[in-house]
């Protein structure tokens, strides 16, 4: 995903090359590419993507306008000459009786400061964590790459290794573990391959915290 910020936001991607066997290449490197930050460096400052939270902001908003409609209309009542409502009266009665160590004040008094703790976590922290930040060539543009986008790369990138018979890719905001199966050459072999590959795959996702790579290759478990 990313957010444009700015009319001159976009830039001329890079062509896709075929190798001599026929297979995809890499990018064919532009004049553009020597412009762009590395990614060997620390990070850039872009952080996670906030979390509009639509639907607890929703969900808060409906009961509180519920909760307030229904108590406005009881002191309208009230202001009427009319008896107030019984769950008013006895809410105030219960709150005016019963002493602070009773039970159900104390579960109350619970509920409120779990609920009111999840509403303040929800405020200050960022949310979107299948969302990983990328870095970005223009300070008006941020860019973010889907934990299933990475795993989905990093897979067709390790199964082009020799010897890989199927691959698990498992992306996070740290780690990225990736469990091959292979059916013939050496597994060292093999794992120092997908090492080799997968690094460069990860370092061609221009991901702004390249996660760690944790590989492991194994031989298929016998059938029956």
């Amino acid at each position: 995903m990313s957010e444009p910020r700015g009319p001159d936001s976009t830039r001329r991607l890079p062509v896709m090359e075929k190798t001599a066997g026929g297979g995809p290449g890499r990018s064919a490197p532009s004049e553009e590419d020597a412009l762009l930050p590395t990614l060997d460096g620390a990070e850039d400052g872009s952080g996670r993507f906030w979390s509009a939270r639509r639907i607890p902001a929703a969900v808060l908003a409906l009961l509180l306008l519920a909760a307030t409609g229904l108590l406005l209309y009881d002191v309208a009542a009230v202001r009427a000459d009319r008896r107030g409502m019984a769950w008013r009266r006895s809410l105030t009665r219960e709150l005016a009786e019963r002493p602070l160590d009773d039970i159900w004040v104390l579960v109350g008094a619970g509920v409120a400061a779990a609920l009111g703790l999840w509403l303040f976590v929800l405020a200050v922290t960022p949310g979107l964590r299948d969302v990983l930040p990328m870095r970005s060539p223009h300070p008006d543009v941020r860019a973010g790459l889907h934990r299933n986008a990475v795993a989905m790369v990093l897979r067709d990138r390790a199964t082009e290794v020799s010897g890989v018979q199927s691959v698990q890719v498992r992306a996070g905001r740290r780690k990225a573990r990736v469990r091959a199966v292979s059916h013939f050459r050496e597994l060292d072999d093999v794992r120092a391959d997908l090492d080799a590959v997968l690094a460069d795959g990860v370092r061609g996702l221009g991901l702004a915290r390249r996660p760690v790579l944790s590989v492991r290759v194994a031989r298929p478990g016998r059938k029956g």
